[in-house]
């Protein structure tokens, strides 16, 4: 097993970040990878990297709202649909709404939805807070293996140098539900 000689701070992660690289972060339940949502060419290697499907289109998560607002289409939200996002915010709950024509389809995998949470974890908030905008949020492992719950477990994926914010998961057991809040199907449950 590898092992992680330090974390790094949030300075140094926002640094990254501005740069368009990718860094490791904790999450409620799991470490996550996240990068600029704006930049086509990371978010293309961060999937590279996770050797994931393009089409599965991958989570933002942010520090309130209305960091989601440039990637969302409100008008096709009603107001009963953003009280229930709303009534679950901050929290572990992640949602399947219209996405914005621009938003790149890497992440909405070419789907018109794109999935958003705003997180409830004190140090991811932070992290999106100072950063400005929502980040990409998806489990830090390869596609099809467990998530990483420890820094150790990021680093037996990616690397001992592998970027990692310093900081805990929360107590949540499993990733996030995702619902469609449209519909109001339950696309992932992984407590069942």
């Amino acid at each position: 097993m590898i092992k992680k000689k330090s974390y790094f701070s949030l300075m140094h992660c926002l640094n990254l970040l501005n740069n368009n690289d990718i860094i490791a972060y904790p999450s409620e339940s799991v470490f996550g990878l996240g990068c600029n949502p704006d930049h086509q060419d990371t978010i293309l290697k961060l999937i590279n990297l996770k050797n994931r499907n393009r089409n599965q289109g991958l989570i933002l998560v942010a520090s309130h709202y209305y960091q989601l607002l440039p990637y969302i289409n409100e008008t096709y939200l009603s107001i009963k649909e953003k009280s229930i996002m709303f009534s679950c915010w901050p929290g572990c709950i992640t949602f399947l709404v219209p996405s914005q024509p621009n938003v790149s389809n890497l992440i909405t995998g070419y789907s018109g939805l794109i999935a958003v949470r705003v997180t409830s974890h004190a140090i991811l908030r932070n992290l999106c807070w100072y950063y400005g905008k929502p980040i990409i949020s998806t489990s830090a492992n390869i596609s099809g293996m467990q998530p990483s719950k420890t820094p150790n477990e990021v680093c037996d994926f990616f690397g001992s140098d592998f970027p990692i914010l310093d900081g805990n998961i929360g107590n949540f057991l499993y990733p996030s539900k995702i619902f469609n809040i449209i519909t109001g199907e339950c696309i992932r449950d992984e407590s069942r």
